[in-house]
C-alpha cells in the first residue's frame, strides 16, 4: 500500500530553519564572548575559550556515526531527537550558572547539532524529486550562509540589548516551534540499515581530542613540562590511538581512515585541518582585538567582521566556477596565499588606534575572498580524490579535520592570549599563526596538481557545498521509503554544508 506523497517545500523549510539554528551558533557566539568576560570575570579567557572550542569538538567526533545512526533508526526520528537536544541545550546555556557549567551544556548543544544536521540533509534529498535535488540542497546549504552573514550583527544586538543569554535563549521558542511543526509534516524515512555506528569510539576520539586541548590550552599556567601538561597530552593521545586503532576493524568506524591512503585525499584532509587551525582562530581573535584593543561596542564588533562573511560567499561562488575550468589545486593555492597575506597585512597594520574604513574593512574583504576560495577548493579536492561510493566517508573526515583542527587553533588564541601582559603584541603573534597555518594549507596544493578528477564527480562540488552521500545518491540512486514503503528520492547519511558560513 502507498503511503502519502511527501511534501518538499514544508519539509526542506523545516531542516533549514534546523541547518541555520545551529551554524548560527557558531558565529554569535564569538560575539558573545567579550560579554562573557565581563559577566564572569573570574574565569580566564583560556576557560572562556571552551566555549567556543567544546561545540566543534563534540560536533566532529559525533559528525558520522550520526549520520550512519540515521540509516538505522530513521531520518525523522534523529532530526527531531537531535534538534529536541539542541533546544535544551539552548535553554541551559541561557540559565548557565558558571562557565565550567556553560562548557558542559555547550557540549550538548555540539553533539546534539551533529545529530540534527545529517539526518536534515537525509530529510531535504528524500523529499526531493531527481531532477529538483541539486536545487534543494543549493537552498538548504545556503542557510548556513545566510547564518555566517547575519549571525555576527544579530548576536551584537541581542547581547548590547540583553546579555551573552539571550543568543542562546532565542534558539528555545524556534526550536519548540520547528519541532511542533516537524512532527506533523515530516515523512518517516528508512532505508533499512542494520549496521550501528561505532559510538565507542566517536566519544574516544572526542575524549581524547579534548584532553590533548586542555594540555594545549593550560601550557601558559601550568608550563610545557609540568606533570598535568603531560598526562593530559599523554592520556588523550592513547584515547585517539585506540579510537584510530577502532576504524581497522569497525564495519562503521567513527571516521574512514583507510581513506587517508589516497596521496590527495589525504593532502586535502591535512589542508583543511591546517585551514581550520587559521581560519577558526581568525574568527575569534578578530572580535576580540576590535572589542579589547579598539575598544568597540558588541554591536560596532558584529558589523566589523560581517563584511569578510559576505567576500567570502563571493569568494566561493567565483571559485566555484573557476574549479570547473581549472581544477581545486590552483584555486587552494591562491585562497590560501590571499588568506595568508591578509594575516601578514594583519600583523603589520594592526594597533591601538581604531582604522575601520582604511584598514579593517579592506583587510576583512580581501582576506575573505581567500578564505572563501580556499574552502571550496579544499572541499572539491577531496571529492575528487574519490570513487563516488567514499563521497560520504570522506567529506565527514575532512569536516572532521577541518573542525579539530579548528578547536585547536582557538586553544593556541587561548593560550597565547592568556597573558595579562599579551596587549597588541600578543594579537600579532596570533594572526602570525593564521597567517602560518593558511599558508602551510595552500602547500597541499603541490600534492592535489597530481589528482585529476575522477569519473562519477559531482557536478555540486563545484557550486561550493561538501556533498558527500547527496553526490552518491544521485551518481548511484538506491531506493528508500517513506512511512508504510512509498518509493521516494534516495537519502544520504553526511551532511553538506555551505562552508563559507564559518567565515570570518
Amino acid at each position: 500500500m502507498s503511503g502519502p506523497t511527501p511534501r518538499p517545500g514544508p519539509a526542506i523549510a523545516i531542516a533549514s530553519a534546523a541547518t541555520f539554528v545551529a551554524f548560527l551558533d557558531v558565529t554569535v557566539v564569538n560575539v558573545a564572548l567579550p560579554d562573557l568576560q565581563r559577566d564572569f570575570p573570574g574565569d580566564s579567557l583560556v576557560a572562556l575559550s571552551w566555549v567556543v572550542a567544546i561545540y566543534g569538538v563534540l560536533f566532529a567526533a559525533l559528525l558520522t556515526p550520526a549520520g550512519r545512526l540515521a540509516d538505522v533508526v530513521g531520518r525523522k526520528a534523529v532530526f527531531l531527537g537531535g534538534f529536541a537536544g539542541f533546544t535544551l541545550a539552548s535553554a541551559l546555556c541561557a540559565l548557565a550558572p558558571s562557565v565550567p557549567v556553560l562548557i558542559g551544556v555547550r557540549a550538548l548543544q555540539g553533539a546534539s547539532a551533529a545529530f540534527m544536521i545529517p539526518a536534515a540533509l537525509g530529510i531535504v534529498l528524500a523529499v526531493s524529486r531527481p531532477e529538483r535535488r541539486a536545487a534543494a540542497v543549493g537552498l538548504w546549504g545556503a542557510t548556513t550562509s545566510i547564518a555566517a552573514a547575519t549571525g555576527p550583527v544579530l548576536g551584537g544586538v541581542l547581547i548590547d540589548a540583553f546579555s551573552w543569554r539571550a543568543v542562546f535563549l532565542i534558539n528555545v521558542p524556534i526550536g519548540i516551534a520547528v519541532l511542533l511543526v516537524a512532527w506533523r509534516v515530516l515523512p518517516a524515512l528508512k532505508l533499512g540499515a542494520r549496521q550501528l555506528p561505532d559510538l565507542l569510539g566517536s566519544l574516544l576520539l572526542a575524549a581524547g581530542a579534548v584532553l590533548v586541548l586542555v594540555a594545549v590550552t593550560e601550557t601558559g599556567q601550568w608550563g610545557w613540562i609540568d606533570a598535568r601538561t603531560v598526562a593530559c597530552g599523554a592520556a588523550g593521545a592513547t584515547l585517539l590511538a585506540i579510537a584510530l586503532l577502532r576504524t581497522r576493524t569497525h564495519a562503521a568506524p567513527a571516521v574512514e581512515t583507510a581513506l587517508l591512503r589516497n596521496r590527495a585525499f589525504a593532502a586535502a584532509t591535512v589542508g583543511a585541518a591546517l585551514y581550520g587551525v587559521a581560519l577558526f582562530a581568525w574568527m575569534l581573535a578578530s572580535v576580540l582585538f576590535v572589542t579589547s584593543a579598539w575598544g568597540y561596542s558588541i554591536v560596532e564588533a558584529g558589523l566589523a567582521v560581517t563584511p569578510g562573511a559576505f567576500s567570502a560567499a563571493v569568494g566561493s561562488v567565483v571559485a566555484g566556477r573557476a574549479i570547473e575550468r581549472r581544477g581545486p589545486a590552483p584555486i587552494v593555492a591562491i585562497g590560501a596565499l590571499i588568506f595568508a597575506l591578509g594575516g601578514l597585512w594583519m600583523v603589520l597594520g594592526i594597533g591601538e588606534t581604531p582604522q575601520f574604513v582604511t584598514f579593517w574593512l579592506p583587510l576583512g574583504l580581501f582576506t575573505g575572498l581567500g578564505m572563501g576560495a580556499a574552502t571550496v577548493g579544499l572541499t572539491a579536492a577531496a571529492a575528487r580524490a574519490l570513487p563516488p561510493a567514499q563521497f560520504a566517508s570522506g567529506t565527514g573526515l575532512v569536516m572532521t579535520a577541518r573542525q579539530f583542527g579548528g578547536a585547536l587553533g582557538v586553544a593556541v588564541l587561548a593560550t597565547i592570549l592568556a597573558g595579562d601582559e599579551a596587549g597588541i603584541g600578543g594579537y600579532r603573534a596570533v594572526f602570525a599563526i593564521c597567517a602560518s597555518a593558511a599558508l602551510l594549507a595552500g602547500v597541499s596544493a603541490l600534492w592535489l596538481m597530481r589528482a585529476g578528477p575522477i569519473a562519477g564527480e559531482p557536478a555540486l562540488v563545484g557550486s561550493g557545498a561538501v556533498i558527500g552521500d547527496a553526490a552518491r545518491s544521485i551518481a548511484v540512486p538506491a531506493p528508500a521509503t517513506v512511512g508504510d514503503g512509498a518509493p521516494v528520492a534516495p537519502t544520504t547519511t553526511a551532511i553538506t554544508t555551505t562552508r563559507a558560513a564559518v567565515t570570518a
